[in-house]
């Protein structure tokens, strides 16, 4: 039976993870080509701290909004769409989060197009299918639509120590590619290694060749950039000539060029590509199931928190946390 109030996370204004208090509000009816789903697990992603300490308040994010760009749950009630009630589903991007209501709740009004099927082989906890929808996306989309990543290449994942770099470590390792990964943290270099990475390399700004210094890494035909803007120009000189460069993240916190010259700024021969996951589809999903089912790959998080505790795990997002946090209703 679905109740009249749940418990959520609604924001009007700036919200630290110091400042998230849960409210209770009332669970949102369905309507025609929307389904209710009862949230069973959700990521916590970089979007959302964004909206929380940066963009609440803009004209493109709602006047109040539940954050959340991701979840997972069952469908509580299908209205008029093809789904059936009870069903597992994931769901993610399309506006969820902000332009309506997302999933730091207990049930989320979402759009039909927004709503994926999980297949009934998929066997992973509510928490890996929460860790799984916006990120293994967005790592998926980049290596094989962006990237084009096969057998045999060599990868550099710059900025690996995110759930985005651990995921895209997976997949790549899945496909016999060579993986270097970077982390501006000595610290994590071995955890780079015991997610699979080939090489670690110390990120401290520069990795390209300079005039009077060698390269700190050579040899990638493929580059998965997850710093964005503020180091891309050094990133695309550290790929091969007739490689590609792939940014699909912005953990430097630059969001645009303030000048971009293509021509001096692209190296001969570099293709520069992006990948934007605001439009998945089923059938995305539906081949991104079957590879990591083929291929006995189960989505990784850094830690699990109970919804009870969203405010604890919004406070290590915002102390930066070097990996995928998942909170699960008990």
């Amino acid at each position: 039976m679905i109740p009249k109030a749940m418990r959520a996370l609604k924001i009007d204004r700036i919200t630290t993870g110091e400042e998230a208090l849960l409210a209770e509000i009332p669970v949102p009816a369905a309507k025609p080509g929307w389904a209710l789903v009862k949230v069973e697990a959700f990521g916590l992603n970089n979007a959302e701290k964004s909206v929380r300490l940066l963009e609440i308040g803009s004209p493109w994010i709602a006047p109040q909004i539940v954050p959340g760009i991701e979840c997972a749950g069952t469908v509580a009630d299908s209205s008029d769409t093809d789904l059936a009630d009870g069903e597992r589903v994931i769901t993610c991007m399309g506006g969820m989060g902000r332009e309506f209501d997302g999933s730091y709740a207990e049930y989320a009004l979402l759009p039909r197009r927004n709503i994926f099927r999980v297949p009934e082989r998929i066997d992973w906890s509510w928490a890996e299918l929460g860790a799984f929808p916006e990120t293994y996306l967005t790592a998926w989309g980049s290596l094989s639509e962006s990237l084009r990543l096969e057998s045999g290449d060599t990868l550099l994942v710059r900025g690996a120590t995110c759930g985005l770099g651990y995921a895209a470590i997976q997949l790549a390792k899945a496909l016999d590619v060579y993986v270097i990964a970077t982390t501006h943290r000595e610290q994590k270099l071995q955890l780079l290694l015991d997610a699979g990475a080939d090489k670690a390399v110390l990120d401290e700004g520069r990795l390209a060749a300079t005039r009077t210094e060698s390269a700190k890494v050579s040899g990638a035909n493929k580059v998965l950039d997850l710093i964005g803007v503020r180091d891309l120009p050094d990133t695309m000189r550290c790929c091969e000539k007739g490689g590609i460069v792939c940014t699909s993240g912005q953990l430097g916190k630059a969001y645009s060029w303030k000048s971009f010259d293509p021509i001096k700024d692209i190296p001969n021969g570099v293709c520069l590509t992006g990948f934007f996951s605001n439009y998945p589809t089923q059938e995305l999903f539906d081949g991104l199931f079957s590879f990591m089912s083929d291929h006995a790959i189960r989505p990784i998080y850094a830690q699990e928190y109970d919804f009870c505790d969203l405010r604890e795990a919004l406070v290590r997002q915002d102390e930066g946390t070097g990996g995928k946090l998942v909170v699960v209703h008990g």
